[in-house]
């Protein structure tokens, strides 16, 4: 069952009561009989598991797209851009040599 709080309006104090969802909310503060209302709390919700995230389980239609952003960001490709070179490796052969 769940726990709510009720604060009174007269008198300021505050109660506790686990009632059923079906229950009707506490009207009457029973240390003074004033008028007693709910008091909402932000309640603590932990995310586990996959699936909560942007990057999460993503279908098959939405891989190789690119969001728009990501897009503007890379630079375009011509055709008069020189390709890259890349630096010449000297290539070492050891050949066995025969005694």
């Amino acid at each position: 069952m769940p726990t709510y709080e009720y604060r009174c309006a007269d008198c300021g104090a505050d109660l506790e009561v686990q009632q059923k969802f079906t229950d009707d909310p506490l009207t009457v503060c029973p240390t003074c009989q004033g008028s007693l209302h709910k008091v909402f709390s932000p309640v603590g919700v932990v995310f586990k598991g996959s699936g909560f995230y942007a990057t999460d389980n993503r279908s098959s239609t939405d891989k190789g797209k690119a969001s728009p952003e990501k897009k503007a960001a890379k630079p375009a490709a011509t055709k008069d851009a020189p390709a890259a070179a890349k630096p010449a490796t000297p290539s070492t052969s050891s050949t066995p040599t025969a005694s």
